[in-house]
């Protein structure tokens, strides 16, 4: 048996060991096998009961106010105008800014608050840190935190786009009004006081200014 023999001899051994394995792995067809059945799922396992549909609700909205109410379009609007405009992250920064401009005003030092302030809610603090210096009064005061913060309503004027937030916050603090002479004239130093405030702030969407204003403080 010559060389040539052996090669082919030994090829189509090899090439029969491979379709042997071939069918072993995936099997054969021929046109009549069942269709594999699913699997019984395992006990325990996660398998989503209903499918997620896109567009429902925004919770950065329906988590702070009503879905069908105008604030709650507002807030789309507005959205729809700045799509990174985030309701959440924007409460936090709210609650950060009630602390600095509380203690701001109650220690009479405006410099650092005055860029979030609209021009009329600045001029009224100045004029009553004005009245409280007139009279020999001084403030010292602590602030122990925001306790509540509820975002009240929200507005945007269609023709200039400008946004309005309102906000109710509960906080805690300790103040102590003394008057020329240094005697107490109201609070104490170990007395927390709760106060409430209404808060609104102000800004154009749309716009390279990221500032929000103070332009209203009811209480």
């Amino acid at each position: 048996m010559n060389s040539q023999l052996i090669q082919l001899l030994v090829l189509a051994g090899i090439a029969v060991f491979l379709i042997m394995r071939l069918k072993n792995v995936l099997g054969t067809r021929d046109g009549h096998e069942q269709q594999p059945q699913p699997k019984p799922q395992a006990r325990g396992a996660t398998t989503p009961e209903f499918e997620v549909i896109e567009g429902g609700p925004d919770l950065d909205i329906t988590d702070h106010v009503d879905e069908n109410s105008a604030a709650a379009k507002a807030l789309s609007s507005m959205k729809r105008i700045e799509p990174f405009f985030n309701v959440t992250e924007f409460l936090g920064g709210a609650r950060s800014a009630y602390e600095m401009i509380v203690m701001g005003y109650e220690k009479g030092e405006l410099s650092d608050i005055q860029p979030f302030l609209a021009e009329d809610i600045y001029e009224s603090f100045v004029d009553g840190i004005a009245a409280r210096e007139d009279q020999g009064l001084t403030v010292e005061s602590d602030f122990i935190g925001v306790r509540e913060l509820t975002l009240v309503d929200a507005t945007l004027d269609a023709d200039n786009q400008e946004a309005e937030l309102t906000i109710r916050f509960v906080a805690e603090l300790t103040s102590v009004v003394r008057n020329a002479e240094g005697e107490i004239i109201d609070g104490a130093a170990n007395e927390i006081k709760r106060q409430k405030d209404t808060w609104s702030f102000a800004r154009a969407m749309g716009t390279d200014d990221p500032n929000w204003l103070l332009v209203s403080t009811d209480a």
